[in-house]
């Protein structure tokens, strides 16, 4: 339904992620990929969503002279407890990670960027997440078996860790594993029918 709306438009998600790119698969979306390095740092004042914005809309500027017929999109996502939590360094702070969502609520943001020619539109979604108190051994066993290195707060909703640990979630599950889907669903629908 959605590529109908679309059929004019080439779609370049500028996205490494795979489950970003099963999302767009999902939603039935032709698409190319474009992943341009992008130093992801952010002015020290921004909070919340301002941050997911910010580097949605500054992977965004990494394209110039867009066509007038090409559809751009960026995203970002972030785990935010007291600060933003990004991707760990190494194994030593995804546990530390870990253990600070562990027992807590943490929210997570992803915004997504939609750049045209003549036209920048950027969306941003939040989850709250619901930990039970996780155990060392729990804690040690998901990083040793699935090595969540490339994911925000060091985990992943649709991994083992979210089948023993997430007691409850408010808001888009899908938001929480880097996509808001019926938001970009529903961005998409209007953009095609301009």
């Amino acid at each position: 339904m959605l590529k109908q709306y679309l059929k004019d438009y080439k779609i370049i998600l500028a996205s490494g992620s795979p489950r970003r790119q099963h999302f767009f698969k999902e939603l039935d979306l032709d698409f190319t990929t474009d992943v341009r390095p992008v130093d992801e740092t952010f002015p020290e004042g921004l909070r919340g969503a301002a941050i997911t914005d910010y580097l949605s809309q500054l992977k965004a500027a990494a394209f110039q002279n867009i066509s007038e017929k090409e559809l751009v999109i960026t995203s970002d996502t972030i785990v935010w407890k007291d600060g933003a939590i990004e991707k760990p360094k190494d194994r030593e702070d995804a546990k530390r990670m870990l253990k600070l969502l562990s027992n807590d609520m943490h929210e997570v943001i992803t915004s997504v960027c939609f750049s045209g020619k003549d036209f920048r539109k950027t969306i941003h979604d939040t989850t709250k997440v619901w930990f039970k108190s996780l155990s060392e051994e729990e804690i040690d066993y998901y990083l040793d078996t699935y090595k969540p290195y490339d994911k925000a707060g060091s985990y992943g909703i649709q991994e083992w860790i979210g089948y023993i640990g997430i007691e409850r979630i408010e808001g888009c599950y899908f938001n929480v594993m880097g996509l808001p889907t019926r938001l970009v669903y529903k961005t998409l629908m209007e953009l095609g029918k301009r």
